[in-house]
């Protein structure tokens, strides 16, 4: 299949980017959408051209790294898939495919399709972790946790930070992010020892690296590759008044 490219080119934060168009013949419908980009990259590095940045890792849909807007989705036209996991059969031979990085403020773009997410570290480092001494692990059986207990905090577990909720929002809010990561640790006995102080710093420093504010569209739930719920954002909100009312 022949492909037509219109990519994000930025050399640093500091310069104002633009749209710059390339043509792919050949492509194999079967290659994944990075693969493609790699074809992509190989003909500009033989035509001594700077080749397009982006964001990869694994290429199994678990690091959350290879975020990339395509056709003003996030990871592309596909649900619950991440863009290591796009393959080029779901694209129509010769359209046109545009390609941008996630566009939120907290999300400085570093070159071309890169960005910035270290803003998420820095919330998970305000919060989203637990406290326990060290030593020899403790028997499974330990603690008896129920087992819709267990499978809501897997969900929500499931959560790779990839930023997807974040583009996907009008508002770039972070508010998808956070929920998830506190509610896998909240649900569980484990973590509800620390859990008021953690929802307040975690939300102060989302708050703090600039992400906007929810206001309930759906948007973060339906472009998450993991489809995390909307229903911990209210978990979030309830549980931040309960720590609030406890200060």
């Amino acid at each position: 299949m022949n492909v037509k490219l219109k990519v994000w080119r930025q050399k640093n934060s500091n310069d104002s980017g633009r749209f710059v168009d390339y043509e792919l013949k050949n492509v194999s419908e079967n290659a994944s959408f990075l693969e493609m980009l790699d074809v992509l990259n190989e003909e500009l590095t033989i035509k001594g051209e700077d080749p397009v940045a982006f964001d990869h890792d694994c290429r199994e849909g678990i690091c959350g790294s290879c975020g990339l807007h395509i056709n003003g989705r996030p990871h592309g036209p596909k649900q619950k898939v991440t863009t290591c996991q796009m393959y080029m059969r779901e694209f129509e031979d010769g359209k046109t495919i545009v390609l941008e990085p996630w566009r939120a403020k907290p999300f400085p773009v570093i070159k071309d399709l890169i960005v910035d997410r270290s803003a998420f570290d820095r919330i998970i480092a305000a919060g989203g972790f637990i406290s326990a001494s060290t030593g020899s692990a403790p028997d499974a059986n330990a603690i008896p946790i129920h087992k819709d207990v267990v499978e809501k905090s897997m969900d929500a577990a499931a959560c790779i930070g990839c930023g997807a909720c974040v583009a996907a929002c009008k508002n770039a809010s972070a508010m998808l992010f956070v929920a998830a990561k506190a509610a896998h640790l909240g649900l569980l006995p484990q973590g509800k020892v620390e859990q008021n102080e953690r929802v307040i710093n975690m939300i102060a420093q989302m708050d703090k690296e600039g992400f906007g504010a929810c206001t309930n569209t759906y948007a973060c739930e339906a472009e998450c590759p993991k489809g995390i719920s909307v229903s911990n954002i209210a978990k979030l909100n309830r549980d931040y008044l309960i720590a609030s009312l406890s200060n």
